[in-house]
Formats: C-alpha cells, structure tokens, sequence
C-alpha cells in the first residue's frame, strides 16, 4: 500500500522480518532501504552480532532505517530487552536521498508494530552505545 503522502510503499518482507526479530529473536537488528518507491530489507543481523556490528552495517553516506533488539541489564539487575527504530541520515547523504526518507518515516514506523524507541541520528556520535543505554534504561 502506497502513501498518498510520500508514495512509499513497505515490502511485506520488512514486516514479516521484523515480527521474526519482536517474537521470535530471530534476528539481532534489521536495516532497511528505500529502493524505488518501496522500502526493503537490506541487512538481517544475526542474534549473535552486536551493537558494533550493527552501527559498521549502516552506510556511511546513504540514509536507511533500522531497528535493533537492544539487550540490556537494569539497575535492579533484570534482564530486559527494547527495540530501538533508528532513523540514519547522515549529514553527507543527498539532501534528495534525506527528504524521502524523513517524509516516508512516520508512515514506515507505523507498520512496524512494537517500537520502544525511537533515535534519529545524522552521525555516529548521535547513537553511540551510551546514548542506547540511556535511552533504554
């Protein structure tokens, strides 16, 4: 289904894997391209790779969004887990590439059922594992 705002239509494959990260811990994150007029997966992180892993994924001048299955220990030292959406755009991306991926967001993030957190960053300092913690805790 297409946006009549953005015309952007999401891959059933995005939602299905998704679901699969959310339910089943499938998968560690999950990065997502916009390519054409419809967003697909681009990168499905395994349970076993982390944080770094996930953050060298990312294109270094491209946008893309991504969600990640953030384990983490509280202060009362229980075991939880938060799906962060992160929105990447770096500052060196194309000012095109920038205004479709922030006009078609909102309407992506909504298919994707189960978001905790959500982090938009243009540079890698904007997500730092710090700024992950905090954001969880």
């Amino acid at each position: 289904m297409a946006n009549a705002a953005s015309g952007m239509a999401v891959e059933d494959k995005c939602k299905l894997k998704f679901l699969e990260l959310k339910a089943k811990r499938n998968y560690r994150f999950i990065i997502f391209r916009i390519d054409g007029q419809q967003v697909v997966v681009e990168k499905l992180g395994s349970p076993a790779e982390n944080y770094d892993d996930f953050t060298n994924a990312l294109p270094p001048n491209e946008c893309r969004y991504a969600v990640y299955d953030f384990d983490f220990t509280t202060t009362e030292n229980i075991q939880k887990s938060k799906i962060f959406f992160i929105a990447w755009s770096p500052d060196s991306s194309r000012v095109r590439m920038k205004m479709v991926y922030a006009s078609s967001k909102d309407r992506f993030k909504r298919e994707l059922d189960g978001i905790q957190v959500e982090l938009q960053a243009t540079d890698p300092s904007e997500m730092s594992l710090d700024i992950i913690i905090s954001r969880a805790l």
